[in-house]
């Protein structure tokens, strides 16, 4: 089965050519400028942990019920609170609101980057963990998205703001695959502890996103994404882009929900 495998994959690399990200050496790291800031990046374990925990399942809980509330909200809350109310202390589910509150609690990020705004239920969670971080979002706003309304940029400033958030918030509108290369061009020195990609669910689309968000990763930062089990085709592009990738350390978690992978960029 393996050898099998194998030879599905190169062969759906050659039919299904995608473009891969171009790194830079002059990458910064987090931090590293002393002893009382060492360059530590977390191990994927102990962003896993973080991601299972209680405490994180308790703080997207209270973040989702200071947001504007709408049926996906509703869903989330009850999920947790189901979760934790039927197994006490054993509960551990992970998705990718619980995966970015711990990716922020471990980083204390300065900048993060989300590609796939929508209503800004993963800003916020970033947001309510380092209201001072500086948030960079990119989405075409396509009305009715995944069978809900999707405001646009101003509704997403309203919910940042109702979870206290202070830093810069820069959204920009249209294909990530012209505005994101566009706009990272005319800021060649910016780049993110955390970046979520989670826009079109296309092989050229995600590839895209990737190529053009990855090498402004900083060494110790953390990527995200989700939707694993809805889309199986994005598990294959994060094999290909992250976990063959010695640059990244990998976590998943995929038992129940849509699915969920996060890898820290460790060289």
């Amino acid at each position: 089965m393996t050898a099998l495998t194998d030879r599905l994959d190169a062969l759906w690399e050659k039919v299904r050519p995608f473009p891969v990200p171009e790194y830079r050496p002059d990458t910064p790291k987090i931090g590293g400028t002393g002893p009382l800031d060492p360059h530590l990046p977390p191990t994927a374990p102990t962003l896993g942990a973080a991601a299972l925990s209680s405490e994180a399942s308790s703080a997207v809980q209270e973040t989702l019920a200071s947001l504007t509330q709408n049926d996906d909200a509703k869903r989330g809350q009850y999920w947790h609170a189901m979760g934790r109310a039927k197994y006490g202390e054993h509960w551990r589910f992970a998705d990718q609101l619980t995966t970015l509150w711990a990716a922020s609690t471990l980083l204390q990020p300065s900048a993060y980057l989300e590609i796939g705004v929508c209503r800004a239920r993963s800003a916020a969670i970033v947001a309510s963990v380092r209201p001072q971080c500086a948030i960079y979002g990119f989405d075409l706003w396509v009305p009715d998205y995944a069978g809900g309304p999707n405001p646009g940029p101003e509704f997403v400033r309203e919910e940042l703001s109702r979870v206290g958030h202070q830093g810069t918030l820069v959204l920009e509108s249209g294909d990530s695959r012209e505005t994101l290369p566009a706009f990272l061009l005319g800021h060649p020195d910016l780049f993110f502890d955390v970046i979520t990609v989670d826009g079109v669910k296309s092989v050229a689309g995600v590839a895209s996103d990737y190529a053009n968000a990855l090498p402004r990763l900083k060494i110790g930062g953390i990527v995200v994404t989700d939707d694993l089990m809805l889309f199986p085709i994005l598990r294959r592009i994060w094999n290909r882009v992250i976990e063959r990738d010695d640059r990244y350390v990998n976590w998943e978690f995929r038992d129940a929900g849509f699915g969920v992978a996060a890898a820290v960029r460790v060289a």
